[in-house]
């Protein structure tokens, strides 16, 4: 049975070809890879100010953009034979930086009204790093383990995608509802990557089981 996905494959695989002209460009311009890393981290810092101002549509317009630099840094490091094994630890760390100042900035925003969002973004913190930790662990032990539903591109087309949405139903004065979808999107990432999580765990222990471990 074919593994469940939350992002269509054809819109990934339409994505990539729309964002190789500016990978060639950048290319063509002797751009490093660590520079379009850094300047992911730099558009999450943004993402976390427009979020906390509840400017929900240029948070998500800016995750969507650290989201693109994620995708280029390395394709970048790929077609110009720039990958290291330090160049990917230096990724995958500035990746999870990343994602949590981009959920703080919704934090302090939600902090007075709800609550709760405390807990949700610790939620959602924790299974993005244990989704990474997971992978990375795996990894270790010889096993590959790419599996499982809200891996990072979900979770940053998810918060993107929920920040503008709400951000849409704000505008037209349903403030209630908009604020519903973003935190509902928030909800989805944290219930999905800590999904996520259990998936991996699962596939290394028949990975496992397979090589008698």
């Amino acid at each position: 049975m074919a593994e469940l996905k939350l992002l269509n494959k054809h819109w990934v695989t339409g994505f990539e070809a729309a964002i190789q002209p500016v990978a060639r460009f950048l290319i063509n311009l002797r751009i490093h890879p660590h520079v379009i890393t850094f300047s992911g981290l730099a558009i999450s810092i943004l993402a976390f100010d427009f979020f906390r101002l509840g400017r929900f549509f240029w948070g998500g317009v800016m995750v969507a953009l650290s989201g693109l630099c994620d995708v280029l840094d390395g394709k970048l490091a790929r077609e110009t034979n720039r990958m290291s094994k330090f160049g990917a630890l230096m990724d995958s760390t500035i990746d999870r930086y990343s994602e949590v100042i981009m959920f703080l900035g919704l934090a302090v925003y939600f902090r007075q009204t709800h609550v709760h969002i405390a807990y949700l973004i610790i939620l959602a913190i924790a299974g993005s790093f244990m989704v990474s930790y997971t992978r990375a662990r795996a990894e270790g032990l010889g096993i590959e383990c790419k599996v499982g539903l809200m891996q990072r591109p979900e979770r940053i087309t998810y918060l993107a995608l929920g920040s503008l949405v709400g951000s849409v139903f704000m505008t037209l004065g349903w403030t209630k509802t908009g604020t519903y979808v973003v935190l509902g999107s928030v909800w989805f990432i944290a219930i999905f990557a800590n999904i996520t999580v259990i998936q991996r765990v699962v596939h290394i222990r028949n990975e496992l089981k397979k090589l008698n471990v």
